[in-house]
């Protein structure tokens, strides 16, 4: 087991046992709301079975007890319930009215006292979806006691919802970590892979120059010497280009109109005649901020995925465009096109479609363009069987070229 997997394996144990953690708590807070809700129920039913048991001795005459002791007994017995709402209604579930008309103080407690009807009609209703109402016989006469959750049970009901929420949210502190780690230590290996690839392509390249000046003296055909140092000038920019990778590189003002020609007309002799190529390019320069080398990276990873889509045989279009700010910079081909749910994910390190290749020519694009350039590179829209068009944003630079 390597150190990845090792890390992987912690990663899932610590997301693991935090959802476990989750889990008791939410299964004790809800054992502790049910057992306070039963609580409140018993708190009631003993408060209403001694309002009953006051109320049937008190004032029937049939028992002697003094008036004093019974107003005393009466407020204590109210006092009780200080923190559940309740609300007395006669037998036919009507409020209990005072001689005046008005809603008997002494039928709903723990209610704002200036409440209207209309708002205790809209309680009590309340009421009836959250307990079921105990009656109460008074010799004869049926009343019944609503009554419903107290201030403290009605916060505590959230209580499971602000913990699952601040779980959840460290679960996802947890996983953003590990993302991030994961993928920091894959740009480290990534920029690791192309300075070596920069180093070892260094040795041939020294070679291949002495190797050119040896057939300069040999007399050999001059046309075939102008190709050798063109492609060994081309490696020397590839082997900088890898070489910048993983350290910030160094921008420049410079014309984006003469660097995109430039990199088209390049890609252009190399490629197969079977690509019908195209340029559109405004006329006057556009000043931006960029690495030449590195930009004309993006457009060669750009073309050859247009070319890898098309399968060799197409057309392809580089078109350059402006507004006050920004320039545009569009590469469409007649490829086979990419799927909407792909659109985001062609660009992950490692993501291909071919049964060869690596899968980094779009993620070097990217990064290239987004974390150096601080532009924007994305499929503005393709379609199946027709094609595809991607788009890099760049901001201009403030002063014009001067040539």
């Amino acid at each position: 087991m390597n150190f990845s997997d090792e890390r992987n394996l912690a990663s899932y144990f610590i997301i693991f046992a935090v959802l476990v953690i989750t889990g008791l708590v939410l299964w004790n807070t809800s054992l502790f709301l049910q057992r306070l809700k039963k609580d409140e129920t018993i708190k009631v039913q003993v408060w209403a079975q001694s309002f009953k048991a006051l109320s049937s001795s008190g004032l029937d005459g049939s028992t002697d007890i003094n008036l004093d002791e019974y107003l005393e007994l009466s407020n204590l017995i109210n006092s009780s319930n200080n923190t559940i709402p309740t609300i007395i209604t006669n037998s036919n579930r009507d409020f209990i009215k005072d001689a005046e008309g008005n809603i008997d103080a002494l039928s709903t407690l723990n209610l704002p006292e200036d409440i209207t009807e209309e708002e205790l009609a809209d309680y009590l209703e309340q009421m009836k979806s959250e307990n079921e109402p105990i009656a109460l016989d008074l010799q004869g006469t049926v009343q019944y006691v609503y009554y419903g959750n107290s201030s403290i049970l009605q916060k505590l009901k959230y209580y499971p919802i602000a913990i699952a929420l601040i779980i959840f949210l460290l679960i996802g502190v947890i996983y953003f970590f590990f993302t991030t780690s994961k993928a920091s230590e894959q740009n480290k290996l990534w920029a690791g892979m192309a300075k070596e690839t920069a180093h070892q392509i260094g040795t041939p390249l020294s070679s291949l120059v002495g190797w050119n000046e040896i057939l300069k003296v040999e007399n050999v055909n001059p046309e075939y010497i102008v190709e050798i140092e063109k492609d060994i000038s081309r490696l020397k920019v590839i082997t900088e280009r890898f070489s910048k990778i993983g350290s910030i590189p160094k921008l420049e003002e410079v014309d984006i109109v003469a660097e995109t020609k430039e990199a088209y007309t390049y890609l252009q002799s190399r490629s197969s005649k079977l690509i019908n190529f195209s340029l559109n390019l405004p006329e006057e320069s556009i000043p931006v901020h960029l690495n030449s080398q590195l930009y004309s990276w993006t457009i060669e990873n750009l073309v050859k995925n247009a070319i890898d889509a098309m399968r060799g045989k197409g057309d392809l279009n580089i078109e350059l465009s402006q507004d006050s700010k920004r320039v545009f910079i569009r590469i469409t081909d007649t490829g086979k096109g990419i799927p909407k749910s792909k659109f985001t994910k062609i660009f992950e390190p490692g993501y291909t479609s071919k049964t060869r290749g690596w899968g980094l020519g779009l993620s070097l694009a990217k990064r290239i363009i987004e974390d150096y350039h601080s532009g924007k590179i994305k499929v503005l829209r393709s379609e199946i069987g027709k094609g595809t068009t991607f788009q890099i944003t760049l901001s201009k630079s403030e002063s014009p070229i001067i040539t």
